[in-house]
């Protein structure tokens, strides 16, 4: 069977702060390559993209030497931590930028949820911008007006369709916004972590239309997560991404096993945000630091976080995920008292008395939502720690699936 989508030696280079080569002599020189039909002489400097140590060059390899093959009707997972070029490849996929070297060759229309409900305009009702959307997405009105019933249906919004869509809440935006991409009927879907919001009656929806969209319509998905549940449970085979090179192509939890493996290299008892990072614009709240001890069944982290606009409502939560990166727990020990609001930064501590889990790794995310079930600021795969013995009794068996996680104590009598 031929390739529906085949990637070939795919490159992306940037250049680290303006525009240009930084002399007009340099600038010179690349223009007189390029009209000799030569190569960028520029392409032959750069870095690897890796965040976490410090550079000498103006230029990174968002993409190095990219290949892959993906076929007609199957579910592509692509992970990988914050900078590995996930993102990047998607909108080379979807054509929102083009590659600094390589070629993509496609055998069909390709559609893209990259940002859920872009273009979505605050004064107009949620049906006027179903129209407004579909159309910047690519879809005729005959195919908008053909679908709208099955799409406000999947929205789950029907009450508020006649509505502006400025009074809706963030979640009910982003389920407007996936329910109108995911009615598209391209060949190819590029999917790119939609399902880090709304909540899980929803995030399983949308699972089952994608799954649905693959096996019963043909079209082949391409889907970015940090969820290793999702990932798991919706895809065929895996790409693992490791600073903008392909790590590893193949069975899905060989694939997330090996993904864990280097997050361990760099996760530990501490985890310190890269202090180059902006703070995001949308919720401006940003996680600073993560401190982590365990000892005795108790896990404790101190986290420091600054928030330059007062959610009133904002809590943590704390994930415990086992050795496949699939969540077994989660706290809540700020639910119902709520963090402080400081622009300046705050630490607060959180203790978790644990169950007793069987010997093995464990991870951590951290993650603050409110109660619109929005997230506003998560760090995946945060620290590690390790269980070396626990009894048999009352303890946690994260590798099972079929008869949930936690084995209570319990009393055998004749």
């Amino acid at each position: 069977m031929k390739p529906i989508i085949k990637v070939e030696n795919l490159s992306k280079q940037y250049r680290l702060g303006t525009i240009g080569t930084g002399t007009l002599s340099n600038d010179l020189k690349r223009w007189w390559h390029k009209v000799r039909g030569k190569e960028d002489p520029f392409l032959t400097v750069g870095e690897s993209n890796d965040r976490t140590s410090k550079g000498s060059s103006d230029y990174v390899w968002a993409l190095k030497d990219i290949n892959f093959e993906v076929m007609p009707g199957e579910i592509l997972g692509i992970i990988g931590k914050n900078g590995a070029g996930k993102s990047t490849l998607l909108k080379i996929l979807s054509k929102v930028t083009g590659p600094t070297t390589g070629r993509i060759l496609y055998d069909g229309h390709i559609g893209s949820l990259l940002e859920v409900g872009t273009g979505f305009h605050p004064e107009l009702t949620g049906r006027e911008n179903i129209y407004l959307n579909g159309a910047i997405l690519g879809m005729t009105r005959h195919e908008i007006r053909a679908k709208l019933d099955e799409i406000i249906d999947f929205s789950g919004c029907e009450r508020y369709i006649d509505t502006p869509v400025k009074r809706y809440s963030s979640g009910m935006t982003v389920r407007l916004g996936f329910a109108v991409a995911a009615h598209l009927e391209p060949e190819i879907l590029v999917v790119d972590e939609v399902l880090a919001v709304g909540d899980a009656e929803f995030q399983k929806k949308a699972i089952g239309k994608m799954q649905d969209v693959s096996r019963n319509h043909g079209r082949t998905v391409l889907f970015v997560s940090h969820n290793m549940g999702a990932v798991k449970n919706l895809c065929d085979r895996l790409a693992v991404l490791e600073i903008g090179r392909v790590d590893f192509v193949g069975p899905v939890q060989e694939g997330i096993d090996r993904y864990l493996v280097n997050e361990q290299r760099n996760r530990g008892y501490f985890w310190e945000r890269d202090t180059k990072e902006t703070i995001d614009e949308k919720t401006k709240l940003q996680i600073l630091e993560i401190k982590q001890t365990y000892q005795s069944n108790i896990l404790s982290l101190v986290i420091t976080y600054r928030s330059l606009q007062n959610h009133r409502n904002a809590f943590i939560a704390i994930d415990i995920l086992n050795q496949q990166g699939i969540a077994i727990m989660q706290a809540l020990p700020t639910v119902e008292k709520f963090i402080p609001y400081s622009k300046d930064e705050k630490e607060i501590t959180i203790q978790i008395s644990l169950p007793k889990l069987i010997p093995g790794e464990y991870y951590t995310t951290v993650w603050i939502g409110n109660h619109n079930t929005e997230t506003l600021e998560q760090v995946n795969f945060s620290t590690s720690f390790v269980i070396s013995d626990s009894p048999t009794q009352g303890r946690v068996f994260p590798h099972s699936t079929d008869h949930g996680f936690i084995v209570p104590d319990s009393v055998f009598q004749i």
